[in-house]
């Protein structure tokens, strides 16, 4: 027995110098589960970075919780993208051409902000999701048809791919709840 104590002395430092020698990197983090709901709910979309980007941080939201954030987030794009809009108006930039252009994204924007985004809004306060997954789809073809307007030159790629991309991921988040 007492042959045994160094013995049994000897394997505990090895295995704490073990436990100490691996890397962070390689043990396992342990999500909340606001974060695994997040974290597995944009893998079910066509593109996690945005849906991650747009859902980190959120708390106590179910899948219905989620697509509303995301309706918001849709929001907050097509603001931005009116917003560039009117800034570029409002500085007279391209020819007439690019300027009708403008105009038909505006227009575009607006229908995304009065018509879309609210009836996303009420059809998933609602429980009826299949409304909800139309007015994102139509967000995103509305900032598709704007980039097409310009031909190539479009000074609102950015802001047309934000927008089509988070209506994008919000249409697949809320077709989970179909």
């Amino acid at each position: 027995m007492t042959n045994l104590k160094p013995l049994t002395v000897c394997f505990c430092l090895q295995a704490v110098l073990v436990m100490i020698s691996i890397p962070a990197i390689h043990c396992r983090t342990f999500l909340s589960n606001d974060e695994t709901l997040i974290v597995n709910t944009c893998k079910k979309t066509p593109n996690y970075n945005v849906c991650f980007q747009s859902l980190k941080g959120s708390t106590g939201a179910d899948v219905t919780g989620l697509a509303q954030t995301m309706v918001r987030v849709m929001k907050a794009r097509a603001n931005d993208a009116l917003n560039k809009i009117h800034e570029l108006q409002r500085v007279g930039a391209g020819g007439p051409k690019q300027k009708r252009a403008l105009s038909s994204c505006a227009s575009k924007y607006n229908a995304i902000l009065i018509a879309d985004i609210p009836q996303a809004t009420e059809a998933l306060q609602k429980g009826d999701p299949k409304f909800a997954e139309d007015g994102a789809n139509d967000a995103a073809n509305e900032a598709t048809y704007c980039e097409s307007e310009f031909s190539g030159k479009s000074p609102l790629t950015k802001q047309n791919n934000a927008m089509h991309d988070v209506a994008a991921v919000t249409a697949s988040i809320v077709r989970l709840l179909l």
